[in-house]
């Protein structure tokens, strides 16, 4: 699901998980007309993937109070989006200067991994009516659905023990298994980490570790 992932983190706003295109725009709409759940689902993604703020309504005039009731709002939060890139198994995030920081000379764009943890975040922060607009279910495809929380281990009859040797009869133990004990492994470093309060990349590389042997 990590490309799945991406377009969504392209997609919704990394603050209050509303979908990032103007609402407002006839694009929008035309895109709302695909009854294909694939073909709009891309069509928005198409819409938001390059938006790097979440817009803000503007503050509400009397004089145009009528016109702005017949518009669609967008109601986003104002805050800046990052550019999503794939890199191995992970996602990393680009957030451009603010136009206040880009006065100073030094200014760097923010660069940092998308951790899980923060996908699954984004993701529950997603409205019912947003997921539905996407194209996606909320009885069968919610988007934090797509991470991980709780691993599945299937039974010993599913991994049988092999024999080594045609002559020695010695048995062992199959490849899903040495997988499943790699991952407890890797899994308990992370809780061990956390536990005793470990700098925060030192944790992040055990969860990287643990990732890369689920993948």
């Amino acid at each position: 699901f990590l490309t799945k992932i991406k377009k969504l983190l392209e997609t919704v706003c990394h603050n209050c998980g509303k979908i990032k295109a103007n609402t407002a725009d006839s694009k929008f709409t035309d895109a709302l007309r695909f009854r294909d759940p694939k073909r709009r689902f891309d069509a928005i993604w198409r819409l938001s993937k390059d938006v790097l703020v979440c817009e803000a309504d503007a503050p509400a005039d009397e004089e145009f109070s009528k016109d702005s009731q017949k518009g669609r709002s967008h109601g986003g939060c104002g805050n800046a989006q990052p550019t999503v890139r794939k890199e191995g198994i992970c996602l990393v995030g680009t957030w451009k200067p603010s136009k206040a920081m880009m006065e100073d000379e030094m200014a760097q764009p923010e660069k940092k991994v998308i951790t899980p943890t923060m996908a699954l975040n984004i993701f529950r922060n997603i409205s019912i009516e947003d997921v539905r607009i996407m194209g996606l279910s909320n009885d069968y495809a919610r988007p934090e659905w797509m991470i991980l929380t709780v691993l599945p281990v299937p039974p010993p009859t599913v991994r049988p023990s092999v024999v080594m040797g045609a002559t020695s009869g010695a048995r062992g133990e199959d490849d899903l298994t040495y997988k499943l004990a790699e991952i407890v492994r890797a899994n308990q470093n992370v809780q061990r980490c956390e536990q005793e309060g470990a700098p925060e990349h030192v944790i992040r590389e055990f969860e990287s570790l643990l990732q890369y042997h689920i993948a």
